[in-house]
């Protein structure tokens, strides 16, 4: 089976840039933004939010 969206070709080292979301730069652009300001602020310290990442990653087998 292959996939449905091709890789975009990049340059870049990040892994989403290489994701499907590397053929919208404009999106990806606003979803790392967004996503930094999710890391930098908020009442839920870093640590939690890193196990929450890690325990979703393992249940939805996701490499990131």
């Amino acid at each position: 089976m292959s996939p449905r969206v091709s890789v975009p070709k990049n340059d870049s080292s990040d892994p989403m840039a290489a994701s499907a979301l590397g053929h919208q730069p404009a999106t990806l652009q606003a979803f790392q933004a967004m996503y930094g300001l999710l890391w930098q602020r908020g009442v839920v310290a870093a640590e939690i939010k890193e196990t929450a990442r890690l325990r979703n990653a393992l249940i939805t087998d996701c490499g990131f």
